[in-house]
């Protein structure tokens, strides 16, 4: 396993990786990754997971003005976490989180966030089996402001 900066080439495979983790977007993802790529974005910064010449994964860290919980700003914010569901289990997943770290720790930041949908366990496990701190949860609410026909 090799976990490495994004290149173009992983254009493809990125734009697929995402749409497993966010489904129903994949013109979004065309769209983001494409963007990443010919305005030479620095953010987010994107590693890749590679197994026997495949990516299998992916971890997108962007900076937050605030996180929940932490005392600086910005905060290393983990926008995007994926390992493929076969390959789970593994360390790969461990791999993506140490390699944000590194590079958060090497820019002088001495914390990182992340966050997932209440409903994810399986995600609020990682989380917590890589000593992720629980800050909160939260429920949000909608109410249209178009008045609602009776009848």
């Amino acid at each position: 396993m090799t976990i490495r900066p994004i290149v173009e080439t992983d254009r493809d495979d990125w734009v697929r990786l995402r749409n497993a983790l966010w489904p129903g977007a994949l013109s979004d993802h065309e769209t983001e990754t494409r963007d990443y790529f010919v305005r030479k974005l620095e953010l987010p910064v994107v590693l890749v997971a590679e197994v026997e010449g495949r990516l299998v994964g992916f971890l997108e860290l962007d900076y937050r003005k605030y996180a929940p919980g932490c005392h600086s700003s910005p905060v290393p914010f983990i926008e995007g976490w994926y390992v493929e569901p076969d390959l789970q289990r593994r360390g790969i997943g461990t791999a993506l989180i140490e390699a944000a770290e590194a590079h958060a720790r090497a820019e002088g930041h001495a914390e990182i966030a992340s966050d997932t949908e209440i409903q994810n366990e399986t995600s609020i496990a990682a989380h917590l089996a890589l000593q992720f701190e629980e800050i909160e949860r939260v429920v949000f609410f909608r109410r249209p402001l178009v008045p609602r026909h009776k009848g």
